[in-house]
This record gives structure tokens, sequence and C-alpha cells, in this order.
């Protein structure tokens, strides 16, 4: 078995000014690290128990956008607390928190690039966080 120590999310932003500017300071995710210089230098920002790495860029042509395959899940202590504060910042709310038929709470936003993020709270109550019997 491979023996996993840590892991990260690379993503190759069209612009990345701006979405340094989207996680950085409107999402508000705290640097682990920076790398190289210029416009493309790499920035990796802390995700829990994982890490978001923007490096590079992206062709920004159609066929070269975000996989709707992709994305980000985010869990969050209060998502009503996330919506105030990322709308106050001018995030766009793609969905805003919406109790799913499996018991999460989810909102969903997205990145500069259409990349889409989930925005997670679980419920104590949930089997996530509480496993009666166990």
């Amino acid at each position: 078995m491979v023996h996993v120590l840590s892991s990260r999310v690379l993503l190759r932003p069209t612009d990345p000014d701006r979405s340094r500017a989207f996680y950085g300071e409107r999402l508000g995710l705290a640097v682990h690290r920076e790398f190289g210089t210029g416009p493309e230098r790499g920035t990796v920002y802390f995700l829990g128990g994982g890490f978001l790495e923007l490096s590079g860029r992206a062709d920004p042509s159609p066929a070269a956008s975000s996989s709707p395959d992709v994305r980000l899940w985010l869990q969050v202590e209060d998502i009503a607390v996330a919506h105030e504060e990322l709308a106050a910042r001018g995030v766009d709310i793609v969905r805003p928190p919406v109790r799913e038929p499996w018991g999460l709470i989810e909102m969903w936003i997205a990145d500069p690039d259409g990349t889409p993020i989930v925005l997670v709270e679980i419920p104590a109550e949930h089997p996530l966080r509480y496993r009666p019997g166990l």
C-alpha cells in the first residue's frame, strides 16, 4: 500500500493574480508557502487536512476550462457565518445553504475559472460526526 504523507489539489488558473485574490482574500485561506517569482509564481494554501496549490497558468480557451467533474469540498464549522462573510466579500453565491436529503448543509460557489466549490456544514447529529452505539 502507498503510504501517503501529504496531499494537495493543484489548479492551473487562467489568471493567477485573480485566483490568488479569490482564494487568499475573498475566501480567506491561509498561505502555507509561496515559491517562484512573477505573476505565475506558486501559492499553496491550507485546506484543513490538505493543501490547495495555484501554480502556472492555464490556457484561457473554452476547451481548457475546468472540468465539471472536479470540485473542491470544504467543510466549515458554521455555514450561515460562511455565507454571510463570503457574500460581504463579494463572492458570487451559486446556491445558498440548503440541507440536503443526506443531512449535510451545502452552499455552492465557484472560483474565477468556474471550478465548483462546495462548502459543507456537518450537523452534530449527522453520522459523519456521531455514530450511536460505537
